[in-house]
């Protein structure tokens, strides 16, 4: 293993408290990048110092070697940036298919989505934008909020409001130059879901991949009845259950081809060797986080 993440996913499943449990005992971490030492004499499509990352989650990353099946690996090119490759398999494709599968968006159409923050939303506003989609990003107040709101337009967003600030009446005036949008993508669930829902478009469909707040996601009866919203949920796992492993392969060519293109940049990064793990798990979970920690064999 060369660098493995530490996502909120990772964290869930150590507490148990996650869709798939690995059988005990166990290795955190679902994803990151390998390179290739030794293969087998039957594998034919990877040799020794092919960069790869895993096809499936709860095979476990954190640690400095390990032995795989090559169907459960993917090979992803060496000239990828270490913190692109190391994050590519489950944020940005999450984000990916959000905005390809559940509604048919048009160049100009718009998506509007919370913790615009997390990897998720940085990919969100990334991939919108090559796609040509204009991004309406929530996120919570904090005391370098100006800082935040620049790093966010400097990826691709065009606008970037705290929650309080969608609860005005004034936000109203985004959409005199904007469609509403018919693609909301929630994180967070509590107000800020219900927030996102009154802004959708008749018809139009919330996904929710995340629960931050810890509250149910509420849908008032009128925006149900008389602007027939959709409420759908998405887990990449159950996707890439549903789909062959070429179609994953493919996805993750696309992504790379962004990245090539400079379309798709990993999230801030803070790099912690290996055996400072402790520190990295305590950083992650602190709240206002803005660095994803990379632990780095």
């Amino acid at each position: 293993m060369l660098a493995a993440p530490v996502n909120p996913a990772d964290i869930n499943m150590i507490q148990g408290n996650y869709g798939l449990l690995p059988k005990l005992p166990a290795v955190g971490g679902n994803e990151g990048v390998g390179q290739v030492v030794a293969v087998g004499s039957s594998v034919s499509g990877l040799k020794p110092g092919d960069w790869v990352i895993l096809a499936s989650a709860g095979l476990g990353t954190w640690r400095t070697e390990a032995v795989f099946s090559e169907k459960a690996l993917i090979q992803v090119p060496k000239d990828v940036p270490l913190q692109s490759a190391a994050t590519l398999s489950v944020n940005p494709c999450t984000a990916y298919r959000m905005l390809m599968d559940f509604e048919q968006l048009q160049p100009g159409d718009s998506v509007i989505q919370n913790a615009s923050n997390s990897g998720v939303g940085q990919a969100v506003i990334q991939i919108a934008s090559a796609l040509r989609l204009k991004t309406i990003n929530v996120v919570r107040d904090r005391p370098d909020i100006r800082k935040l709101m620049d790093k966010l337009k400097d990826l691709g967003a065009d606008y970037v409001l705290t929650e309080e600030e969608l609860r005005m009446p004034e936000t109203k005036t985004i959409f005199k130059d904007l469609p509403l949008p018919r693609l909301a993508l929630n994180c967070v669930g509590g107000k800020s879901s219900t927030e996102l829902l009154r802004h959708l478009a008749p018809g139009g469909t919330m996904v929710t991949y995340g629960g931050m707040a810890k509250q149910p996601v509420i849908a008032s009866v009128s925006l149900l009845i008389f602007k027939d919203v959709k409420l759908r949920g998405f887990w990449l796992s159950q996707w890439k259950n549903n789909h062959s492993l070429d179609e994953f392969k493919e996805m993750i060519l696309t992504l790379c081809n962004l990245i090539h293109q400079g379309q798709l940049t990993a999230p801030t990064c803070s790099e912690v060797a290996l055996q400072d793990y402790q520190k990295a798990l305590e950083a992650s979970m602190k709240p206002f986080v803005s660095s994803k920690q990379i632990l780095t064999m």
